[in-house]
């Protein structure tokens, strides 16, 4: 009899556990499914709210402004993704986009030929990213010195070679690169999104992608298992250099100029925006979708800012309040995986 009751009580004890338990996986469920997709919902409501409130923010005309005018941030985007990814990350990219614009004007000025001058510029970018890898990945030196160092000598070579001045460019076919429209697009725009597809693809379907991701989650591990971890971070370093070019030869055929002095604070624009878009500073851990929506959060408000008129003073406290928040998030989801 006893030996019945204990039964009894054990099968009503384990109906109770069985019936409690999908009780509590739904709300865990959705309170995680929350958080990954807090930011989009974020930048929906921020969309809506200055579309209702903000005079001539939804035109067709600011829209399309405003794309073009994150289309750089985007580019760069993409490839500072991989970096934090992988650990890494780079101050120089700001200064790269100065020294490759200066010196694809020079080259164009010199021998007229569009081919060398952004061949020039996109070697030219190739090379410092190789070499912030290089001294990375085979050297040992903190990404954080030598991208530093790297950032104060490219910037250097910029105003060096440009005599500190700005290069005028007047060749019509390079400039008409910053302003030519495809389906009613200007041409940056169309460029910015081929770089979200391909990194995108490179990111979630290759092999490239997988590795970068595993050695940012454990750089040992993944050398047990095969990667060849520091040529992996040279690639990367690499690619970041290549696609910070092209977007310093764009902004050159924008303004009609190489400026030695552009693209100052560019670097913390580009990782802001990639930890708002949930790339992890601790690396591992990337998704293109949520670059995408930091580099929207990132443009939309400075767009609303220059809309609104803010002094350009308060422009720079308010990035400085968003990099702020987007290393508190940062910090946070990584409390929240660890609980």
């Amino acid at each position: 009899m006893d030996n019945a009751t204990t039964d009894m009580n054990q099968i009503d004890l384990n109906k109770t556990v069985t019936s409690a338990t999908p009780v509590q996986k739904p709300a865990q469920h959705q309170a995680k499914w929350y958080v990954e997709h807090s930011m989009p919902l974020a930048y929906l409501v921020l969309f809506a709210v200055l579309s209702l409130t903000v005079e001539n923010f939804f035109s067709t005309t600011n829209i399309v402004g405003l794309m073009l005018s994150m289309s750089q941030i985007g580019m760069v985007a993409c490839t500072m993704m991989l970096c934090l990814a992988s650990r890494d990350f780079d101050l120089s990219v700001g200064s790269t986009i100065a020294f490759s614009g200066v010196l694809g004007a020079m080259i164009l000025a010199h021998t007229h030929s569009i081919a060398l001058a952004v061949g020039g510029g996109l070697v030219a970018g190739a090379l410092i990213g190789a070499g912030n890898g290089v001294l990375i990945a085979y050297l040992r030196v903190n990404a954080l010195i030598a991208t530093l160092a790297t950032m104060l000598i490219v910037r250097g070579l910029a105003f060096i070679v440009s005599h500190g001045q700005a290069v005028g460019i007047d060749d019509d076919s390079f400039i008409n690169f910053g302003d030519a429209r495809l389906f009613g697009l200007p041409l940056p725009i169309l460029v910015t999104a081929g770089c979200f597809i391909v990194f995108g693809v490179l990111l979630n379907h290759t092999v490239f992608g997988r590795n970068t991701l595993a050695i940012g989650g454990n750089p040992e591990a993944a050398r047990l298992a095969g990667v060849r971890v520091e040529r992996l971070r040279v690639w990367i370093f690499l690619l970041q250099g290549l696609v910070t070019a092209l977007a310093g030869l764009i902004l050159a055929s924008r303004i009609t100029s190489g400026q030695p002095n552009s693209a100052q604070g560019f670097e913390l624009d580009v990782i802001s925006a990639c930890v708002l878009g949930g790339v992890s500073l601790q690396g591992g851990k990337a998704k293109i979708f949520g670059v995408l929506i930091g580099v929207l959060i990132m443009g939309t408000v400075e767009n609303v800012m220059n809309l609104m008129d803010v002094d350009a003073f308060y422009q720079y406290l308010m990035r400085g309040f968003i990099l702020l928040l987007a290393v508190l998030l940062d910090q946070l989801k990584k409390r929240g995986n660890h609980s």
